[in-house]
């Protein structure tokens, strides 16, 4: 989260640093005195000491202090400055790679050097590259605190930056601090409940560590200076979202009644019942929906959780109370299975011909598009199903009540935000619900979520079978191309899906079309089909219709099947290249299959060999089924500006707070931001303004 903007007006004072250095710390995110002040330590050194050279150990950084006794440029293969250092328990060589003519120089034999750095073995025995060098050409005292190291940018090293630091506290210091930058913004009821620093402490000791400062507990970032210092920046997140969490319930929306006619003859007419968790997770909806402020909810659920009839119930509850619903999804492929299923599902309920669901895609014919516009425009259309072009310009809902976004976290703030003005003729916000089959794990959902009402289908509908995960080597091809042509010929379905490769829609095309033809040739006796990113929408429909219809035994598939695609019949998936795709998307592909009551097998075909995080991602995918702890291993080893996407766009990021091991900070910051809000506004406005200043970050979608 990004320090305070609202000091930037006087900036870094020119006292302390020239024109060219300030444009070096506006590189950083600094731009005055509060931001250095939380510009805090990457890490610390320790300089406190020195240790022997034979006592030294490997792959720690260390200090030692010696005597040059030979100094010589070798190339080795590359030109390269050696020296061999001596002290009184043994010898240690330094290397420099890089070195000017005056380090030579200077390296001279019988110079006394300090040096600080990791001693590893390499061609000549111990030794240190690049090593933190001083001369000693006279007796330096040894430092009597922690060093800190401080992120740098070109042209301002960690140790300038120490020297504006140390020289903008002194100059507080002696400047009684007028503007209050190391001021207290909590109240000391808070203080002692949670055993929280003073921030005046905290700010000091980071930048200051005493000589009885634990290293390990600052390395860590667990020392009570650090909890303060998260502390805070999660409590002005938590502001933010109940702020704009209680400026959205202040808001007026439609009043949608539950009125229970449409929604009774839905459910008497499914071939199914809905679960515990659809039936709780509606029951949410239904209460947001009648209340007059605008509802903001997230509905999330596992791949085949069934997530659609819940939306579906939704709709009903809106087209009840003559106001318009609108359904928008990444992908034209998942927007065309939402208006087939929806128009099967509601089109006998809403029985009369007046009322149209209409359908609304980018490369839809003039004449088409034109009359499904005029029906939204006129209200005959209580349904509006369709990609981003829903929300263009030329889209106008007559009375728009309900607008549902389906994998929500793959639309930026403005798309999701231009839906909802499309509801400005009724003078009303409308509700908007929003749908992810990507979990969100608890901790991401109580911090970057906090601003939204959440409702979980936790488990699957009766008869789903769990997937079984397979990891196979990619030299074990021809056993998976036999298990692929048996289980076709037993009537049953197939995927093969083909890698994203270096993020490029053409390579990803044309490994498309080669393991196409290549399967074609391997299988001359199954039905083929292709279906990717940049086929008509047509041919699109029509190869996945198709598909669904069991005419086509083996679909090729980029990875654009990845959400929405449903067919029980396929029971079988093969996923090229498992090792170059993330968690979350390996996860969306295996839930394309076990969608009847068959058991379903999803192979991983991976290639040798396989980097750390790729086996560690294949490990967890292969070891589990559950959707939340997949996403929670996933925050783990993304972090968080990956997995939020195009969320993030509107979200105050968190530079210091790590949501995995700060868990009990956040679940404090959480109480306190309501109790700030509560007894103490003045205390939350200054606090807010001291973390975010003059930026307005409240989330609007």
């Amino acid at each position: 989260m990004k320090g305070n903007t609202d000091h930037s007006e006087s900036g870094i004072t020119n006292c302390l640093v020239s024109k060219a250095i300030r444009e070096k710390l506006v590189r950083l995110g600094v731009a005055d005195e509060f931001d250095l002040l939380l510009h805090l330590p990457l890490r610390y050194q320790d300089e406190t000491h020195l240790c022997p050279i034979n006592d030294v150990p490997e792959n720690k950084t260390v200090q030692v202090e010696g005597i040059i006794i030979h100094s010589e440029i070798m190339y080795r293969p590359r030109r390269q400055l050696v020296c061999r250092v001596e002290d009184d328990s043994g010898i240690l060589f330094i290397r420099f790679l890089n070195f000017y003519g005056s380090q030579v120089k200077a390296y001279a034999v019988g110079t006394r050097v300090r040096l600080l750095g990791e001693i590893r073995q390499g061609f000549f025995g111990a030794e240190m590259v690049h090593p933190k060098c001083r001369i000693m050409r006279e007796c330096i005292p040894l430092a009597d605190a922690l060093t800190p190291v401080y992120p740098t940018t070109a042209g301002l090293s960690s140790e300038a930056l120490r020297k504006l630091i140390q020289r903008t506290l002194q100059a507080l210091a002696d400047g009684g601090d007028q503007q209050g930058y190391l001021s207290e913004t909590l109240p000391d009821t808070i203080l002692k409940q949670y055993r929280l620093h003073s921030f005046r402490s905290s700010i000091l000791l980071l930048h200051q560590p005493p000589p009885d400062a634990s290293a390990t507990l600052l390395q860590q970032r667990t020392h009570p200076a650090w909890r303060r210092i998260k502390f805070d920046e999660l409590l002005a997140q938590q502001l933010s979202m109940r702020l704009h969490y209680r400026q959205r319930r202040s808001g007026n929306a439609p009043v949608l009644l539950k009125k229970n006619d449409l929604i009774r003859a839905l459910l008497q007419s499914l071939p199914f019942e809905l679960t515990s968790g659809q039936k709780k997770a509606s029951s949410e909806i239904s209460h947001d929906l009648v209340a007059g402020h605008p509802m903001q909810r997230l509905l999330q659920g596992d791949v085949g959780s069934g997530k659609t009839v819940v939306a579906a119930l939704a709709v009903l509850q809106a087209i009840e109370n003559g106001y318009q619903a609108a359904l928008m999804a990444p992908t034209e492929i998942l927007a065309e299975q939402h208006y087939q299923k929806l128009s099967a599902w509601l089109g006998p309920v809403l029985g009369s011909s007046d009322i149209k669901i209409a359908w609304l895609a980018g490369n839809q014919k003039k004449k088409q598009r034109d009359s499904m516009l005029a029906a939204i425009a006129d209200g005959s259309a209580m349904l509006a199903i369709g990609t981003h072009a829903l929300f263009q310009d030329q889209v106008e809902f007559a009375r728009l009540g309900l607008a549902i976004i389906d994998e929500q976290h793959r639309f930026g703030v403005h798309q999701r935000l231009a839906l909802r003005m499309k509801g400005a003729k009724t003078g009303l916000a409308p509700h908007q619900l929003m749908m992810s089959a990507t979990p969100i794990p608890r901790t991401l959902s109580m911090s970057y979520y906090a601003d939204l009402d959440v409702s979980v289908i936790d488990g699957l509908p009766p008869g789903r079978t769990p997937v079984v995960t397979k990891l196979v080597a990619a030299t074990r091809r021809d056993e998976v191309i036999a298990r692929i042509r048996e289980a076709c010929h037993a009537g049953k379905q197939a995927y093969w899906v083909c890698p994203l490769i270096e993020e490029s829609e053409a390579l990803q095309l044309k490994t498309a079309l080669d393991t196409y033809e290549t399967l074609s040739l391997t299988f001359p006796d199954l039905k083929i089909g292709l279906v990717h990113g940049r086929l008509p929408p047509q041919e699109k429909s029509a190869v996945m219709e198709s598909f669904k219809q069991g005419d086509i035994q083996l679909l090729v598939a980029t990875t654009v099947v990845e959400v929405g695609v449903d067919v029980a019949n396929a029971s079988m998936m093969v996923v090229e290249h498992a090792e170059r795709m993330g968690l979350s998307q390996l996860h969306q592909l295996r839930g394309r299959v076990g969608r009847g009551t068959e058991t379903s097998i999803c192979i991983l075909l991976y290639q040798k060999p396989l980097s750390p995080i790729a086996q560690e991602r294949l490990k967890i995918i292969f070891e589990s089924t559950d959707g939340f702890e997949i996403a929670r291993q996933d925050l783990r080893l993304r972090g968080p500006g990956e997995f939020l996407g195009a969320r993030q766009s509107g979200v105050p990021m968190l530079r210091f707070a790590d949501l995995e091991q700060d868990g009990d900070l956040l679940d404090a910051a959480r109480n306190v931001a309501e109790e700030l809000l509560c007894d103490h506004p003045e205390a939350a406005k200054r606090h807010l303004q001291r973390w975010l200043g003059k930026r307005s970050e409240y989330l609007r979608v």
